[in-house]
């Protein structure tokens, strides 16, 4: 089952089980506006190459559109409007006051140099920069993209609209990006994680970790984790797997994946075959990578007691159903990486302002966001009776609908 068909299954789940009318529950489904332009550049060799880029404008009842921009060769409509969807229901999870959006653009970031990416980036931002803005669609980094591709993305758009650093997060700190948004995913996730174990009188200090993905998210929340006490015994990420039982120095891994650019010949654990590290021993698994990972092949042997989405979507709905009949804990995606968009949501507020935060304020007002949320999500559960994944989502498919109706919607 692809992403857009899963995250259709969720919601209609959801609002089944919040009995919403059947016209709003299709309005709801409905994006608000999908965008695809084209964009043409000169290579530095000359020639003339095309892309097609997309932003999908799912809801915008709750505030402004809010999305990361993604440059994949295989950025699907279909995934970016499932994304799309996803990022409307986790903005009302956390509780920030924005809708949801995505975009991308199909090309290989890879295979092109640094002014062919800004020359991209730049056409892109050409071709949409009347359907975003500070009050209407803010983008963020995603798959591919990063800090500069926002500062070009800041800069395009500031030539037709004046100064706008509030028209993208995610952005370098110079241009008016937040202390604590690099770590935030990451940091977000370790929050989660702590709010879940609670629950059941446990602690990190007292669990076993498995981490797979070692990008941005996967190795802030590793590199926590450790701090805390945390046993990280596995990681994986495109360049291989390694184990160590007795835990991993994840400074150490960190120094050397930052020196090497690889996992490889770390000599601090022992190599494993990545397609057995989300079956690997441990207490919590945490998925920071691609979705769809966890399915039918594999979930029946997953050890884990706890899992963590980190990434979007790594559970497919047959994994969802194995997994809950075994008994394990799944914390959802939509609020289990809300951190990101929580400290973009802080940096928006910061450039409307135009006063800056300490990191600390930063981090003190994620765990607050992301504690207060966890609360909310139980109670739903409470309420409906319902797993946590449900209870996410008719949290974010209730707000956004009580939102909806409230600006005045009618059947």
């Amino acid at each position: 089952m692809n992403a857009l068909a899963a995250t259709n299954r969720n919601f209609r789940h959801a609002a089944r089980i919040l009995g919403l009318d059947s016209k709003l529950e299709k309005s709801l489904l409905i994006p608000f506006r999908e965008i695809k332009v084209e964009c043409t550049i000169p290579k530095d060799d000359g020639t003339l190459v095309s892309y097609v880029g997309f932003r999908v404008q799912h809801d915008n009842a709750r505030g402004p559109m809010k999305g990361g921009i993604r440059y994949h060769p295989e950025v699907d409509p279909d995934e970016v409007n499932a994304l799309a969807q996803l990022m409307t229901w986790k903005t009302a999870v956390a509780d920030i006051p924005y809708g949801g959006a995505k975009g991308g653009i199909g090309c290989s970031p890879r295979d092109l140099s640094n002014s062919e990416l800004e020359r991209l980036t730049r056409v892109f931002t050409q071709k949409i920069h009347d359907l975003i803005g500070i009050h209407t669609d803010v983008p963020a980094p995603d798959m591919g993209t990063n800090a500069q591709t926002m500062a070009w993305i800041l800069d395009e758009y500031s030539k037709f609209h004046g100064h706008s650093p509030a028209v993208v997060t995610g952005k370098p700190i110079d241009l008016g990006g937040s202390l604590g948004r690099e770590a935030a995913t990451g940091r977000g996730v370790v929050f989660a994680t702590e709010a879940l174990l609670a629950e059941y009188g446990k602690s990190i200090p007292e669990m076993r970790f498995v981490i797979q993905g070692f990008g941005n998210v996967g190795s802030w929340a590793a590199k926590l984790i450790h701090e805390r006490g945390g046993k990280v015994v596995a990681v994986s990420d495109i360049t291989g797997a390694i184990k160590n039982q007795n835990g991993l120095d994840i400074p150490a891994l960190l120094k050397h994946k930052n020196d090497s650019g690889s996992l490889k010949d770390f000599q601090g654990g022992d190599v494993m075959d990545m397609n057995e590290l989300l079956v690997h021993d441990c207490d919590v698994l945490i998925p920071c990578a691609l979705g769809g990972v966890l399915n039918r092949e594999n979930a029946a042997d997953v050890k884990a007691k706890f899992i963590i989405e980190a990434a979007n979507h790594p559970t497919d709905p047959e994994a969802d159903e194995i997994l809950s009949k075994k008994g394990v804990i799944i914390l959802p995606d939509i609020y289990a990486n809300a951190g990101g968009v929580t400290v973009s949501y802080f940096e928006w507020v910061q450039n409307i302002q135009g006063f800056m935060w300490e990191e600390e304020k930063v981090n003190d007002e994620l765990k607050r966001y992301m504690t207060k949320a966890f609360r909310d999500i139980k109670a739903m559960c409470k309420t409906n009776d319902c797993n946590l994944r449900m209870g996410a989502f008719t949290l974010g498919v209730n707000r956004v609908a009580r939102a909806t109706i409230l600006r005045g919607w009618e059947a």
